[in-house]
Order: structure tokens, then sequence, then C-alpha cells
């Protein structure tokens, strides 16, 4: 009864697996993000420049990758990298891209917001902006901006409408008169109105600069390269031809040397690239290719950790240890083994995550996602599957003794 029983479990085992490759494994593939060098996209790099009298710092720049990741953001791409790189630039890798020169322009200007007189004295500044939001005008053929000022703001603001009553502020935006309305009464809620006969998309685009803040420092761009989705879909279609002969040619080694456990190692195996995949599709993960040679080597892990199980529980049969017992002495000696390779690889790839930019960290980032899932596998479903196949049969052949 109990190896009828053991018989059905694994063939549920196997069958859902089947169905979970058949209708999830495609899937997957197709909505994980992809990297610049997959999908193809923008890499830009810029260059602040100096002003003089005031120094380019090391806050400086990262204060500019701050304010470059929250514009990058209002446009909605989520596949970004941007990082800086030596003392004076900012490198900034967006996928899939659809309009380059337009992201260029919002990403390098500097955005700095002020409200002057008739005299050019700057009344109002944009480091008091609340908030910036585009709208359509009543008539809907132009588009206007509407900003909010902060509690400083909007006492400054209400001042300033105060002392220009019936007289033109002007609206400018690094150094350039956007409109120059009359002031027609004062204005004390800090609300105000950008216009200037803006398109939808020119006064998106403003506000969204406008959210984010000016730059500490101008930019100018030292390198502008879009590479194209054929170069991509070129890297990962290799990259996938190599990856399944790899595995196939790991699939045949484990089932032809360690026969039964072979086949269960196998099964783990597409377990764990369901696993990996599915981690990565709900945190959002980018793939890349440095990602997928992350992908690949804790695929290796995970192999390795298998056969040092499997040569254990060899051992232990070898003294003449039952099969039951065989597998639980194995499992117990090749823990520690297993558990400490896997924790120094996955401090490693922490720290790369951590301190890496651009492809490192989606090393980094893929690596450590396998790790933890070829632990779990290993671990949890290899002993499992192995305990009910014992079950079933009793024969050492079967394992390779």
């Amino acid at each position: 009864m109990q190896k009828n029983a053991s018989i059905a479990i694994v063939a549920s085992l196997v069958l859902a697996l089947g169905l979970l490759v058949f209708f999830i494994y495609q899937p997957l593939l197709k909505n994980i993000n992809l990297g610049l060098d997959l999908r193809g996209g923008l890499r830009v790099v810029l260059e602040a420049e100096e002003v003089a009298g005031e120094k380019i710092t090391e806050d400086t720049i990262q204060k500019a990758v701050g304010i470059l990741r929250n514009r990058v953001d209002s446009l909605g791409v989520k596949e970004t990298t941007l990082y800086p790189q030596g003392d004076k630039r900012v490198v900034i890798e967006i996928a899939g891209e659809e309009d380059p020169e337009a992201a260029v322009d919002i990403l390098k200007n500097t955005a700095q917001l002020e409200f002057w007189d008739q005299e050019g004295n700057v009344l109002v500044t944009g480091k008091h902006l609340k908030n910036a939001e585009a709208r359509m005008t009543q008539d809907a053929k132009t588009a206007e901006v509407t900003i909010e000022f902060d509690k400083e703001g909007t006492k400054l603001f209400a001042q300033a409408t105060q002392d220009n009553l019936h007289k033109p502020i002007a609206i400018v935006i690094d150094n350039e008169i956007i409109s120059a309305p009359n002031v027609s009464s004062v204005i004390n809620n800090g609300n105000a109105v950008i216009t200037g006969s803006f398109t939808a998309k020119e006064a998106q685009d403003l506000a969204v600069l406008l959210r984010s803040g000016a730059l500490p420092v101008s930019f100018e761009v030292m390198e502008k390269r879009s590479v194209g989705p054929t170069l991509g879909a070129d890297s990962l279609e290799k990259s996938i031809k190599a990856g399944i002969i790899g595995i196939i040619a790991i699939l045949l080694f484990m089932l032809g040397y360690y026969r039964l456990p072979g086949l269960v190692a196998d099964i783990s195996l597409v377990l764990y690239s369901l696993i990996v995949l599915g981690v990565m599709y709900l945190l959002g993960a980018v793939l890349t290719l440095p990602g997928i040679a992350g992908i690949a080597l804790s695929i290796g892990m995970a192999v390795d950790a298998n056969i040092i199980i499997y040569e254990r529980i060899k051992e232990e049969l070898r003294v003449g240890k039952t099969l039951r017992s065989a597998i639980d002495a194995g499992f117990k000696r090749a823990f520690l083994a297993i558990f400490d390779a896997n924790i120094t690889t996955l401090i490693t790839a922490l720290v790369l995550m951590y301190f890496g930019t651009g492809p490192i960290k989606g090393f980094a980032v893929t690596l450590s996602i396998g790790i933890v899932a070829s632990l779990l596998v290993a671990l949890t479903f290899t002993r499992y599957v192995l305990g009910l196949l014992a079950n079933i049969t009793q024969n050492t052949k079967l394992y390779g003794v």
C-alpha cells in the first residue's frame, strides 16, 4: 500500500512539474524585464560642467544621480541603470526607450525654475516647489503646468504677487523666459500656472523636470549611443542556445552517472529554473547578459549540491546501511559543505549587489536568487522525492552502487 502511494505521489509530482513547465515557463520568459544588452535602448554618459568658484564634489554627483533617477522613473521606464562614473560623470542606460532624443533632453536639462520681476530680480525659486502637474487648457487646444509651493514658497510667492500687483512676473526656466503674465491679484494659496502654448507632451516633460527638482550642476552629453534590439535579440538567442546545450549535457550526465537520483536531480533543476524565473518576475528584476551568467553559475552550484549529496549517499550504502538510512545520513553529512559553499558565495553576491553598478549588480541579483533557490530545492524537494523513491524500490544499483 505504501509503495503504491509513493508511486502515485512521485507520478503526481512529475506531472505537476510538466504542467508548470508547459503553462508557466514560456509566459515567464516573455514577461521578464530585459536589460539594455538584450532588449536594446539608450546609453547616455553625462559630464558635469564646472563653474568658476564652484567645485564639483562627490556629494554633488550623488545629488545629481538622485534627481536624474527621479526623472527616469517619471518617464515610466522600469529597465534603467544609473550610476556615477569617475568624479564628474553619470552613466544612464535605459532599455527599450523609443524616443532617445526626448529622453536625453529631459535628463540633461538643469530645470532651474525662477520667478523674476521687471528688473530681473529673483523672487521665488524652484527649491520651494511642492508639486507640478500637466493639464490641458479649458479650450483643449494647448497644455499648461500647474505648480504648488511648499509653506515657505507660498509666503514668498504671496509677497511677490503683492509687490508686483498689476505688473508682469516672468516665469524663467534655465534662464529662458517661458511666459510673463501680469499679476491681477495677490495669490495666497501657493498655486500658480505656467502657460506657454505647450503641447501635451511638452507640458508633461516640463512637469517631470520640475517635480524631480533642479540639478545642482549643468551636464554636457559626452556619449549618446542607441543599442539596437537586433544586437540584443542576437545575444539573447545565442545565450539561450548555449544554455540549452549546457543544461541538456548536465541532465544527461546526471541521469547516466547517478541513475535514479540523477533523474531526481534533473527534475529538481527544472523546478529550480521555474523558481528563479518566477522570483525575478515578481521582483521586477532586469535580466541582462551578466545576469544570465549569474544564473548559469547558480545552476552549476545546484548541480554541485546534488553531486555532494549523492556521493555521500553512495558512501553510506557501501558501508552496508539501508537505503533509507543512507539517504538521511547522506543529507546530514553533505549539509554543512553545501551550506558553507552557498553562504560564502551569497555573501559575495550581496556585496557585489550593494557596491556594484550596472552589469555587476545584474549578475549579483540573479546569482543571489539562484543560490537561495538551489539551496531550497536541494535540501527540501530532492530529499523528499528520494525518500518517496526509497519506498518504491530498494535496488541500490539504481543509485550507482
